[in-house]
């Protein structure tokens, strides 16, 4: 029987019908048409809300997936959600971007051994590259490390960066704060072990989107506690206050890829049971009280994301309290691009902009201590 208490839940790697490998190519093509062509063939207006305008590529997968109808994301069960979600992205993910070496290991966790997996960039041999923690989204229930393979291999190529993505245990299975505690035991073990990974121990951040975004900044400040300082932190379209009420949540509430459904489904899945308040600042971070002790973040928002006006307050949060933050807005896009990166172009320009930037502030900062 395996020590890796996360092996059961995410269950096995199913791969995608031939149909929608088909469909993926097509889709990876259709990325190299101009995006005003891809409107008119599915007969769409450009969309502007609240003052952005949605990138062509994007808007012509919105509507694609518009005309499939939504599911919520982690039902009719959590096991069948994750299963589909590793489909869908796989389809379109035929030619993974290369890095040096790829290899899985395990990393302590809270309780037990947790699956990771270690990108290693080709400038390695120095010992003078960062070494990024990743921690995958997927609202808490689902994602793994296949899901988040293709932009791991992003970080790693473009921010010529070690990457250590780990998958924490999921709810409902393991609900909060396993996820938490895992995460701070995870980030904890590579400040221990960037050496033995090739990196340089003075330089790990972490990171992390929607979900794994949440997660990163209750990990940087809980090892910050322990006077354990994290190099930076990388934060995308992060969840940051789950009693949030603000406009972008209303205004992007249906129709796009992440609706409000799913928003309850995982908060219930995540929370339900575990008497967790909605202003812990474990699980809003917007809410804690010691922002001060966060690294320097570069973080980055969808324009068409109903977690938009979450990530700007908590920027305008820690601005407040005189950290430095790089924001990265992507005005045009939605919750989610961090997995369009091969069929849409300003995606993968999004993502290969944030591995840039992470690397120079992580960079920025050693060379002050």
């Amino acid at each position: 029987m395996s020590d890796n208490p996360n092996a059961i839940e995410t269950g096995v790697y199913e791969q995608p019908t031939t149909a929608a490998r088909i469909e993926g190519r097509i889709a990876q093509w259709l990325s190299r048409v101009p995006g005003s062509w891809l409107l008119r063939l599915v007969g769409e207006r450009p969309l502007t809300i609240d003052g952005n305008t949605m990138d062509a590529h994007m808007q012509f997968v919105v509507a694609a997936q518009r005309r499939k109808g939504h599911t919520i994301l982690c039902e009719p069960t959590p096991a069948k959600g994750r299963a589909r979600y590793r489909r869908e992205i796989a389809a379109v993910t035929t030619a993974p971007t290369a890095v040096a070496t790829v290899r899985d290991l395990e990393v302590a966790g809270a309780t037990g051994l947790l699956s990771a997996r270690h990108y290693a960039p080709h400038s390695q041999g120095t010992g003078a590259e960062p070494l990024l923690v990743f921690l995958h989204g997927g609202g808490f229930v689902i994602g793994d490390l296949e899901t988040h393979d293709e932009p791991c291999r992003v970080l790693c190529q473009y921010g010529g960066m070690h990457v250590l993505s780990v998958a924490y245990r999921l709810a409902p299975e393991h609900p909060f704060p396993s996820a938490v505690d895992d995460s701070v035991a995870a980030l904890r073990w590579a400040q221990e072990n960037a050496a033995a990974l090739g990196a340089n121990p003075s330089m790990v951040c972490v990171g992390g989107d929607s979900a794994g975004g949440n997660l990163a900044i209750v990990a940087a400040l809980a090892l910050a506690r322990e006077g354990r300082a994290t190099a930076a932190q990388l934060l995308i379209y992060p969840t940051t206050d789950a009693n949030a009420k603000m406009p972008s949540a209303t205004l992007f509430a249906s129709g796009l890829l992440l609706e409000r459904g799913d928003m309850i489904a995982f908060s219930r899945h995540y929370l339900s049971g575990a008497r967790a308040a909605l202003d812990d600042p474990r699980v809003s971070p917007l809410r804690a009280t010691d922002l001060a002790l966060s690294p320097p973040t570069v973080i980055a928002t969808a324009g068409f994301d109903p977690l938009r006006d979450e990530g700007d307050a908590f920027a305008a949060a820690l601005r407040a309290v005189g950290i430095i933050v790089h924001t990265r807005p992507a005005s045009g896009l939605v919750h989610g691009f961090l997995h369009m990166t091969t069929v849409v172009p300003e995606a993968r320009r999004v993502l290969i902009d944030l591995a840039v930037t992470l690397r120079a502030v992580v960079t920025a900062g050693s060379d002050t201590r």
